[in-house]
């Protein structure tokens, strides 16, 4: 499991649960300690904790990567980007709920001069810490949309021998209540360069930036009833706990084929 940006590995602990009690051995990725360093520094403490939990269970099949937001970035920067041509590490599934995947629009948003400062304003408390400052936050940066890592990640592509899924969050029924900051729309960059608010969105990561070329999507709810139930449960902070998503990504990992050998690969 690879939590996001400036969050932690407690959002696992809706799927963690379901995992162990279908004996799918779970390793739980913590980065917090790097949240001021740079994607390819976190990606390769990525790297070092995969081959230390190897080492210690004695594990060398393949793993299934879960990754929530820009944690799904940091594991493609390891996988395609450092490790693109050697493939040596081996994976069977990745998984990215709200993944930012083409860079971030709101990480672009947070940097416009004239939006950006009510934006982080608005945010503050809620998805960004009081007093915050885009500038001085290395992954933001780095996740511009023509960032040079951006640009590293779409020049490497997707492995083959990898199977993406990604799960989005959307506003189906328009319902404000889903991310109430933005009035249950998502700030998107227009194909004109322009800012667009869209319902096709989880608050923060539009649909946009989360497409990847041959990676197969799913969009929850699949009952546009569920968002008149618990519409806050769907918006991007809420994803991994998400009942609908627990059971999807769940799902994912326990019909996956199974790796070399008949080993069923631990979720990392």
């Amino acid at each position: 499991m690879v939590h996001g940006w400036r969050s932690h590995p407690g959002i696992w602990n809706r799927l963690t649960p379901g995992l162990r009690e279908a004996a799918v051995p779970v390793w739980s990725f913590d980065h917090t300690a790097l949240q001021n360093e740079g994607t390819e520094t976190i990606a390769v403490a990525l790297r070092d904790y995969i081959h230390a939990r190897r080492e210690e269970t004695g594990y060398g099949g393949p793993v299934d990567v879960v990754c929530h937001s820009m944690g799904t970035c940091i594991a493609r920067y390891l996988l395609e980007v450092i490790d693109g041509n050697r493939r040596e590490e081996q994976v069977r599934l990745l998984v990215g709920i709200g993944p930012p995947n083409n860079g971030s629009a709101m990480a672009e948003l947070f940097n416009d001069p004239e939006r950006g400062p009510e934006v982080i304003r608005r945010l503050a408390g809620v998805f960004v810490p009081e007093g915050y400052d885009p500038g001085e936050d290395t992954i933001v940066q780095e996740f511009r949309p023509r960032s040079r890592t951006v640009a590293a990640l779409r020049a490497a592509g997707t492995r083959d021998d990898i199977d993406y899924r990604i799960v989005l969050g959307a506003n189906l029924t328009g319902t404000p209540a889903f991310f109430p900051v933005f009035g249950g729309r998502t700030w998107e960059i227009a194909p004109d360069g322009e800012w667009r608010a869209t319902y096709a969105g989880d608050g923060i990561v539009p649909h946009i930036d989360s497409y990847l070329p041959g990676a197969r999507m799913d969009v929850v709810p699949a009952d546009p009833g569920n968002l008149a139930r618990d519409p806050e449960h769907y918006c991007h902070i809420r994803l991994p706990r998400n009942p609908e998503v627990v059971t999807r990504v769940r799902d994912y990992l326990l019909t996956a084929s199974a790796g070399p050998a008949g080993q069923t690969p631990p979720s990392l």
